[in-house]
């Protein structure tokens, strides 16, 4: 029995299905320093206002993005629910408006090759973390690693952060065109939305993704939709010098208002698409049986 086989087993003996899921979200980029990380967690909070459970998996390894921004060092990691057989609440760190995080560390890296009894206490408890929240959000490392596209290829519901510099459009392009020829890449199962980050306003935006999207369809053939843009905004920066989010230091700023309508939007389409939710038991099962993600990733 392979390791795939055996997790399928295992989600059904825990009766993981019928149970409550979140909605996973997984927040990616072409290449770093595009904002990635400070989506997540301003998005995150944008739902925390709207009364939804949020927490964040910083899935970027070696980088503590997410705790830097948040002004708050985790105790524990995911490696310690995997190897130490801690508890998933045990090593979950709440941050500003209880927006609570978790930091992956190396322990999703070491996945691929776990026994039958170390998958079924995961499963056990990732379908625990599925009842205590609403959305997962799922912050990647930048570029095209494998690892990077193993979280691609398991989320149902992808934000691409791209900017107008020309590097991020074209890194954000090879990053499309890498996940759409990656063997279990289903365009079927996988929305991809498209941010504009560090526009001067919302034309510059509109354009920035029709540009990318008028490539994309042509050559790749995987359709692209538009979140929103969010703008340059010297509250942003000073937000993040100060390690909290804008959106509640500066509430009113106009990035702040940008990351709420983006929420918004995000919250209506669930509702109006009809799409069904995962959960993280779902997406892990993915990454577990990602035949290449322990031998090629290089985060």
């Amino acid at each position: 029995m392979d390791q795939a086989e055996q997790l399928r087993n295992i989600i059904k003996a825990n009766n993981v299905a019928p149970r409550p899921v979140a909605r996973v979200i997984t927040v990616t980029s072409g290449k770093g320093g595009v904002g990635k990380s400070n989506t997540s967690i301003n998005l995150a909070i944008q739902f925390r206002k709207m009364g939804q459970r949020v927490i964040i998996l910083d899935a970027d390894f070696g980088l503590a993005n997410i705790e830097v921004m948040f002004g708050a060092v985790p105790k524990h990691n995911l490696a310690d629910l995997i190897y130490q057989g801690m508890n998933i609440k045990d090593i979950i760190t709440w941050g500003p408006n209880e927006v609570g995080f978790i930091s992956g560390g190396s322990g999703i890296a070491g996945m691929s090759n776990l026994n039958r009894e170390h998958l079924t206490y995961i499963v056990q408890n990732l379908a625990e973390l599925d009842a205590i929240t609403d959305v997962i959000i799922v912050d990647t490392g930048a570029g095209i690693s494998d690892a990077v596209l193993e979280f691609l290829v398991a989320s149902g519901e992808i934000l691409l952060v791209t900017t107008p510099e020309p590097t991020s459009i074209t890194d954000s392009y090879s990053l499309l065109k890498a996940l759409s020829r990656h063997a279990r890449f289903s365009p079927d199962n996988s929305q991809v939305k498209v941010i504009a980050n560090k526009v001067e306003n919302a034309q510059e935006g509109q354009a920035l993704f029709n540009k990318l999207n008028a490539v994309v369809a042509r050559y790749l053939k995987l359709p692209l939709s538009y979140l929103g843009a969010v703008p340059e905004d010297p509250a942003l920066s000073k937000a993040v010098m100060q390690q909290m989010p804008v959106s509640i230091q500066t509430p009113n700023a106009k990035s702040a208002i940008a990351y709420e309508q983006i929420a918004a939007t995000l919250m209506n389409k669930e509702m109006m698409s009809g799409v069904k939710r995962r959960g993280m038991a779902a997406f892990f099962s993915h990454i577990v049986t990602g035949k290449k993600f322990n031998q090629n990733s290089n985060q």
